[in-house]
């Protein structure tokens, strides 16, 4: 049998499950989208047969592309492992997690200040969900998780606010006073939802869920589509397609949740880092258009 699989490859295999998407993996690794799909069809040539299949506008991984996931996770650690073991100054990896609203236009910037400030650390994060984030760093799979709420646990430290704005289509009109205000929403649980819904309220604003998504590209999908108005986190980035609205909320903030066991150096430069970048918001841009990968069926 004269295949291989690749270290380089599987790694850019396993940074778009966790990054979210081809765009993201590209950022996290520093590499070109172009070559994060070619690492990707060199492994579908390996193996021969498809890992990831296009949905509607987005992309998920097949059932096989599911399997090599798990097994190249275990390839990967086994790999760095074996690397570490040589390396007397390398201390380890670090498992950074954020949820979508953050990580578009933080993480790429994050991950090239960590490279420098952090050089004898191997970087991965992990985007989901908040719950499932907490879940993670509850069970010690994520050492440094970036959450949206209150910074109410001598675990968390807050490094910033994320500015909340509303947006709809350029064409959207609103309700006639007294209807129901049209909103695209995130899946419960989440902060971001419970948010928006309970500014509304204490505004007296009826609400109607007129669409919802488990992930940012949905709701944005959604808006632009004109189904309604939602409340995202975009440090001042208007997305692609949408308009900003007047209806401004609190800024909601963002805290750095610290695993105990983590080097309190590594914590302090991250959250350094992430202070640097909320207070710097000129030098943030919005990435490109990216699919994202939708991991289930």
């Amino acid at each position: 049998m004269n295949r291989t699989l690749d270290i380089a490859p599987l790694r850019s295999f396993v940074a778009v499950a966790d990054a979210g998407g081809f765009q993201r993996a590209a950022d996290a690794l520093h590499l070109s989208q172009g070559a994060v799909s070619q690492h990707v069809r060199r492994l579908e040539s390996a193996i021969g047969r498809p890992l990831v299949e296009r949905r509607g506008r987005g992309s998920r991984f097949t059932a096989d592309g599911e399997k090599l996931l798990s097994l190249a996770r275990g390839i990967l650690a086994l790999h760095d492992e074996v690397l570490q073991s040589f390396d007397d100054e390398a201390q380890g990896t670090i498992v950074i997690g954020s949820t979508e609203h953050a990580a578009a236009q933080l993480l790429p910037y994050l991950a090239s200040v960590l490279d420098r400030s952090v050089p004898r650390y191997w970087v991965r994060f992990r985007i989901d969900r908040g719950i499932k984030l907490r879940e993670s760093f509850a069970t010690g799979r994520i050492d440094l998780a970036l959450l949206l709420g209150p910074a109410d646990d001598p675990r968390a430290t807050p490094v910033g606010d994320l500015d909340l704005a509303w947006y709809s289509a350029p064409g959207w009109t609103p309700p006639r006073q007294g209807e129901p205000l049209p909103v695209v929403a995130f899946d419960t649980p989440c902060a971001l939802r419970d948010r928006a819904l309970g500014t509304l309220s204490h505004h007296s604003i009826p609400v109607a869920i007129a669409a919802e998504a488990n992930q940012l590209a949905g709701v944005q999908a959604a808006v632009g589509a004109g189904a309604g108005v939602a409340l995202l986190a975009t440090l001042g980035q208007t997305p692609e397609g949408l308009v900003a609205r007047d209806d401004l909320p609190k800024p909601l903030p963002l805290a750095l949740w610290t695993r105990r066991g983590v080097a309190p150096t590594v914590s302090e430069r991250v959250s350094d880092a992430l202070r640097r970048l909320l207070t710097a918001p000129v030098l943030i841009e919005t990435p490109p258009h990216d699919f994202v990968l939708a991991r289930g069926a």
